[in-house]
């Protein structure tokens, strides 16, 4: 700001001595910061200037500052000075706040013993605002660091005469599912808002990554960045404010990003191309959804009474989160029943040091008493809570069971509630390791990869594909009475199957398409629908921030159509393993009998037709059509790749080696035959869809509705709230001069086309 010229020359000492707030907390940077604007200030000056320190710099915690005085002890016992620039600070009426602030939800894990400073006053600020107006479950990025200082700054600014956030920071939250009531509430809190998009996120992969392409700041950041101001204008009296979004566009590098930034400056450049942004009732500003979505049935409602409208009853499930891979996931057996065993060990040590250590304490917290250092456990907060609560644990063989960790990648898994962070309804879906079931496993809310969805007929992991949601064919309720019958089948019997899929949709299917669909052609029906690239393409908003709902087409020719596609498509990714090699594909080397990995590549970067296997193996011929089946992000045979190479966990030391794998099936050629079933694989996935019907979503099908009848609703010629009758929905009115903009929002359709004097149009 001092070396701007945007400070008139006479002004310039009252601003430097009274009007400048820098604030540091680490006591170095703050040393280097002050020296810097020292000079900054005195390069402006005439050389025989008198030198003149920055009266304005403070070591302190910024967010520390709305809470309570306590907390600026420290600082103040090591510099007394500090504490009167503190009190300065903390009067003054700040107009501006310019920050580049960290980006940290909180620490990866409880053995870094890095936790995040508590604000109880800030963090009490964001749950009564960007909080109570998410629709969000999981609200944790709202807690990141940025977003606090988002709402640390919005309630610093001097009330009486408002001001500027200027903040480069995550640009997560312009399209973050979780995100969506800071949207809301800073549309209610500014006057004008600019966002200059600069992309980058490198947690997006395929096209989507390509077009992210270059960080501003480079490999060191994972995330979008943006760059925003906030202008609260107290003499604007608006409702909402008004958003100007400018993005940087596709495929540009990190120079090229830089360079649009030093070309245009300012947002007042004229070359700058401002989009004016209209905000829907979800808090959507980028990537809107698509009003035809609302009028299909849910695949899954656990709310109120629309659990009884929706395809499947109400225990779907996430796949199970550990926390922990490295330790409950392993190709080998042994390594895996080793390394629980090392983890029970080391807690039941640490639960020991706790009850001698903590003897007459009042409620002594296990943080005072582990050591964090031992890197065979991972010590979550529910392993501490344990141990505060005295529990014991022991080995359980019976716990190890086959898992999908990732698409076509089975693992041995320690399924156990004490060592798995959440299994959600999954006991529910696979209670035991042998329990008969197929779940259909979609993107969860909020991912930033393409929506896609997998079958198995395995225990599934949350991340096998993306915060993965798993909607089940039956589920599993046990017995009141532990009585099996003799036809009950082996470690079936305590419980009693039921089914995943609702009534409600078997007898709404029954009447539109006859009597003889069952539940299975409704649960295939909806595998083939998730495959369609008409549904996928027109609904790519809506299935990143929602899940999904599921059309039923008019033509019952097409209903068996998607359900047959759905069987033969669950066939093959169920039963992938057993699926022959692709006629074309050639195999170099087989005789040599040297099946084991390292880790598969290509020969060149672009060169897919062929993959090394391992110093004497190539399968080349690989046709392109089998890296159009993308799950997850990526290609199936992709995954293979990535995931069939061996590998030592940084932080346990654990080594995962997927040969032991092929000695657990006894077939040394199983990594080889499942790189030439999953090229098979995915090829006739690609020719499966490429045959599915047509759909097209311009017209909202009468199978799909599930609205009442309405009546012809009459506007009041004024401009506000419109009374819509039975619709029951309230409507805003926008001043057009003659003619009033009028918007019905209707189980999320739109079914208003145009609003001139007092009367609507429906559509």
């Amino acid at each position: 700001l001092l070396q701007s010229g945007l400070i008139d020359g006479k002004d310039l000492a009252r601003k430097y001595q009274h009007e400048l707030h820098a604030n540091e907390i680490v006591l170095l940077a703050y040393y280097i910061a002050a020296v810097n604007i020292e000079n900054a200030y005195h390069d402006q000056l005439e050389e025989k200037s008198e030198y003149e320190p920055f009266e304005g710099i403070v070591l302190t915690d910024t967010f520390q500052l709305g809470e309570t005085d306590d907390s600026q002890k420290l600082f103040s016992e090591m510099f007394p000075q500090n504490s009167e620039r503190v009190q300065r600070q903390k009067k003054a009426p700040v107009r501006i706040i310019i920050g580049n602030p960290p980006y940290s939800v909180g620490q990866e894990s409880a053995n870094d013993n890095a936790a995040n400073q508590k604000y109880h006053q800030l963090e009490n600020r964001i749950s009564k605002t960007y909080a109570a107006l998410s629709t969000a479950t999981n609200r944790g990025a709202l807690y990141d660091a940025y977003i606090k200082a988002f709402r640390w700054s919005t309630d610093r600014l001097d009330p009486q005469n408002g001001g500027i956030i200027a903040f480069v920071s995550n640009g997560a939250w312009l399209d973050g599912n979780s995100t969506d009531g800071f949207r809301k509430v800073i549309e209610k809190e500014f006057s004008s808002i600019w966002v200059f998009n600069t992309r980058g996120n490198a947690r997006t992969q395929g096209e989507l990554r390509r077009k992210e392409a270059g960080n501003v700041f480079g490999g060191g950041s994972r995330t979008p960045i943006s760059i925003t101001l906030l202008v609260k204008n107290p003499n604007v009296k608006t409702e909402n404010a008004t958003i100007h979004y400018h993005d940087i566009g596709d495929y540009l590098s990190q120079q090229e990003k830089l360079a649009i930034v030093s070309k245009f400056k300012s947002v007042s450049n004229a070359e700058m191309k401002w989009k004016a942004l209209r905000p829907n009732e979800h808090g959507d500003w980028i990537n809107p959804r698509n009003d035809s979505f609302g009028i299909f049935i849910p695949i899954g409602d656990k709310k109120g009474n629309e659990k009884k409208k929706s395809f499947f009853v109400p225990y779907y499930s996430n796949g199970v989160k550990t926390n922990r891979d490295a330790w409950v996931y392993n190709f080998n057996q042994q390594t895996l029943a080793q390394s629980i065993k090392e983890s029970i060990r080391l807690y039941m040590e640490g639960l020991n040091d706790f009850k001698n250590r903590s003897k007459g304490k009042t409620k002594p917290k296990a943080d005072d008493y582990i050591d964090f250092s031992q890197k065979m456990i991972s010590w979550t907060r529910e392993i501490k809570w344990d141990i505060e609560k005295g529990k014991e644990y022991e080995f359980e063989p019976e716990c190890i069971r086959k898992a999908l960790y990732r698409p076509f990648i089975k693992n041995l898994m320690y399924f156990n509630n004490g060592w798995n962070n959440m299994q959600y309804q999954i006991p529910k879906q696979f209670p035991h390791g042998k329990a008969l079931n197929k779940v259909i496993c979609v993107s969860g809310v909020g991912v930033t990869k393409d929506f896609s969805a997998i079958i198995t007929d395995t225990t599934p992991d949350l991340e096998l594909i993306g915060k993965s949601q798993c909607f089940p064919l039956y589920y599993y309720e046990e017995r009141e009475k532990n009585s099996p019958s003799l036809f009950d089948a082996a470690g079936e019997a305590e419980y009693i199957r039921k089914d995943g899929v609702s009534n409600f949709i078997l007898e709404k299917a029954k009447k539109i398409y006859g009597k003889n669909v069952v539940k299975e052609d409704i649960f295939y029906y909806v595998y083939g629908i998730l495959h369609s690239r008409d549904y996928r393409t027109a609904f790519a908003n809506d299935l990143k921030k929602m899940l999904p709902r599921v059309p039923l087409v008019e033509d019952v020719r097409d209903f068996w159509k998607f359900s047959k596609a759905g069987r033969q498509l669950a066939e093959l990714h169920i039963n992938y393993e057993e699926v022959t090699p692709h006629e074309g594909v050639e195999v170099s080397e087989e005789s040599s009998g040297n099946f084991k990995v390292q880790k598969m590549r290509f020969p060149k970067k672009n060169q897919k037709d062929t993959i090394i296997y391992n110093s004497k193996i190539l399968v080349s011929n690989i046709p392109e059509k089998a890296y159009d089946y993308i799950v997850n992000g990526k290609s199936a045979i992709e995954w293979i790749m990535e995931r069939y190479q061996v590998k030592t966990d940084k932080k346990s030391g654990i080594k995962n080696d997927p040969n032991d794998w092929a000695e657990e099936v006894g077939d040394p050629r199983y990594i080889l035959d499942l790189l030439l079933s999953v090229i098979n694989v995915s090829v006739q996935t690609v020719d499966i869809v490429e045959g599915l019907p047509r759909l097209d979503f311009e017209e909202d099908s009468e199978s799909n509705q599930e609205i009442a009848e309405h009546t012809m609703v009459i506007a009041t010629s004024a401009i506000g709230e419109v009374p819509v009758g039975s619709i029951g929905s309230v409507v805003h009115v926008y001043d057009k001069g003659k003619a009033y903009e009028v918007e019905f929002i209707v189980s999320g359709s739109n079914f208003v086309e145009t609003a001139m004097g007092d009367q609507i149009k429906l559509k």
